[in-house]
């Protein structure tokens, strides 16, 4: 019998038929948990590079905008500043920019009331997103400048700079906790190309349009 029991163990030790069975069955969460890191992470990367890119292609965008007169200068108006913002969320596709997310855009010029200061001209903003301006409200003035340590930006003596804060709730594939963070925020800064009218409004300068509601920050609207 114990013949028998010593050869059955010799056999049994000899036999290497399903090593390799177990081990990829120890390597498996190991190389799964790899994986799906290496997924999380490129995904993170690709939504915090589309968030830069959005905020970059708004401030270059609000740069640019403004209506046509051939007695003044570019006007800017409220349809302006929603259809600029509506494109960007189109850009944002499937990441639900609006839904998930705020941009917030501002007009910062010289403070006429401060010399070789800056105020924030006006300001709007679209998303459901309560979050608010880290650099200033509409109607701040006196200001050195804009933006965060390292990064600020001020307004050339006769124009103005368009200034772009975007915030975002990422949400992952998988799990959070591979992501390095789960709030995108972006800022992005662009000089206005031309001088422009803004006689439209006594207090932030934009132009008002029929049936066309300004997409003010308002967090109570939801803009």
């Amino acid at each position: 019998m114990m013949t028998r029991t010593a050869a059955l163990l010799r056999t049994l030790r000899a036999d290497a038929s399903g090593l390799a069975f177990v081990e990829f069955a120890l390597a498996l969460p190991l190389v799964l948990g790899t994986v799906t890191a290496g997924i999380e992470l490129t995904y993170y990367t690709i939504a915090k590079m589309r968030m830069s890119q959005i905020a970059l292609h708004i401030a270059d965008n609000g740069a640019r905008i403004g209506t046509q007169n051939p007695l003044t200068s570019p006007q800017i108006t409220e349809a302006n500043i929603n259809d600029l913002l509506t494109g960007a969320g189109l850009q944002a596709g499937r990441l639900d920019l609006y839904t998930r997310g705020r941009v917030i855009i501002s007009s910062l010029e010289p403070d006429p009331s401060y010399s070789g200061k800056y105020r924030i001209h006006w300001q709007r903003c679209k998303g459901t997103k309560n979050w608010t301006s880290s650099y200033g409200v509409q109607g701040d003035g006196n200001k050195t400048n804009m933006g965060p340590a390292g990064r600020q930006v001020t307004a050339p003596s006769d124009g103005g700079v368009i200034y772009v804060e975007l915030n975002y709730d990422y949400k992952p594939i998988f799990f959070a906790s591979v992501a390095p963070s789960t709030v995108i925020r972006e800022v992005a800064a662009m000089t206005i190309r031309d001088k422009r009218d803004y006689n439209g409004n006594s207090n932030t300068g934009v132009y008002s349009v029929v049936g066309v509601t300004a997409s003010t920050c308002n967090l109570f609207t939801a803009t």
